[in-house]
């Protein structure tokens, strides 16, 4: 994955273990952690959550602004 203007980036590879269609799914990364990403509909809107294994070598909260900002990336996108 990189920024658009290529001023960061970080490679990204994971083999799917589990799907649930319309519901979740799994995958593991290349380090070994896993995340699973659910869907739940709520009215008219669908919640999306991540829960992931959180690597060594960054913070905590760093890792979850990372995955709170893929997913506001694909909240806009998803919109329009």
């Amino acid at each position: 994955m990189e920024a658009k203007d290529g001023a960061y980036g970080f490679d990204f590879e994971a083999v799917y273990r589990e799907l649930d269609p319309g519901h979740s799914f799994t995958y593991e990364l290349a380090d070994g952690r896993q995340a699973t990403v659910s869907f739940e509909e709520i009215g008219n809107s669908t919640q999306v959550t991540v829960t992931f294994d959180a690597e060594t070598q960054n913070p905590l909260e760093m890792q979850r602004a990372g995955w709170q900002a893929i997913l506001d990336n694909f909240k806009r996108y998803a919109e329009r």
